[in-house]
């Protein structure tokens, strides 16, 4: 067999062991997704109307349309953070090491969490998705292009958060660190103009909510969906998906070949 071959098949392999996993014990991803939608129930609900006036909007549905791809990059954030704990937990349990031992494809380990994680964050979107819309969310004038390049970026954002959380998820000692040092990835989106426009915060916090991976990324979304200028922001968005991606494989890479203690 092959090297190619037998990459693609142990990262079949391991990419089943963290499906299974994950189907049972699904209260830890039922948890994280349930912070996004609260928040979108939350701030359309009990706030739509007012943080509508506040962005220029006529009623509540507007307020919806321009919050809802701010929560779907939340919800990505928080996905991601059960990969975190996920790592971290089969690096301290001793099942990396064993892996270790057994004549298997040594990337396929990092391959299956990486694989499945991109699974969870496309199906936590999708189901993030599906409560937008029933609440009201539509995008109609987007094309199939459009659309397409929405999900390509979803995708693409996904995978760059994945590789940075499971770099975490090794470099922590223990599971609830994992978790502890992942808070970053859903608590950015706060801090971004996924609920309000970046240009009504005060002017000293201002870079904080522009200069991060979450707000480009943001308004590259709704401009794919609901039309609005894009701008610079759907190169700055893949820069830092790119760079994501490239400083997250480093690191997993660099923490997973390191000689065990």
């Amino acid at each position: 067999m092959s090297s190619l071959s037998l990459a693609v098949r142990d990262s079949h392999t391991m990419l089943r062991r963290n499906l299974l996993h994950a189907r049972r014990y699904p209260s830890l991803t039922l948890n994280l997704l349930l912070t996004p939608i609260m928040l979108l129930l939350l701030f359309v609900y009990i706030f739509g109307d007012v943080m509508s006036a506040g962005i220029g909007g006529a009623d509540r549905s507007d307020y919806v349309a321009y919050l809802v791809p701010g929560i779907l990059m939340m919800t990505i954030g928080g996905t991601v953070i059960g990969t975190a704990v996920s790592v971290s937990t089969d690096m301290n349990e001793g099942i990396i090491a064993r892996f270790r031992t057994l004549a298997i494809h040594r990337g396929s380990i990092l391959i299956g969490h990486v694989a499945g994680s991109l699974l969870q964050c496309i199906a936590s979107v999708v189901l993030v998705g599906g409560v937008a819309v029933a609440i009201g969310f539509r995008s109609t004038d987007a094309t199939a292009v459009e659309w397409l390049a929405a999900f390509g970026l979803l995708a693409l954002f996904s995978l760059g958060l994945t590789w940075i959380a499971v770099g975490m998820g090794m470099a922590s000692p223990n599971a609830e660190a994992a978790a502890n040092s992942a808070q970053p990835l859903i608590l950015l989106p706060l801090i971004s103009s996924a609920f309000i426009p970046a240009d009504t915060m005060p002017g000293w916090f201002q870079p904080i909510a522009e200069y991060q991976p979450f707000t480009p990324a943001i308004e590259t979304l709704r401009g794919l969906l609901l039309g609005t200028e894009i701008g610079n922001n759907g190169w700055i968005a893949i820069g830092w998906c790119v760079g994501l991606t490239a400083l997250g494989y480093r690191w997993s890479t660099a923490s997973f070949n390191r000689d065990p203690k």
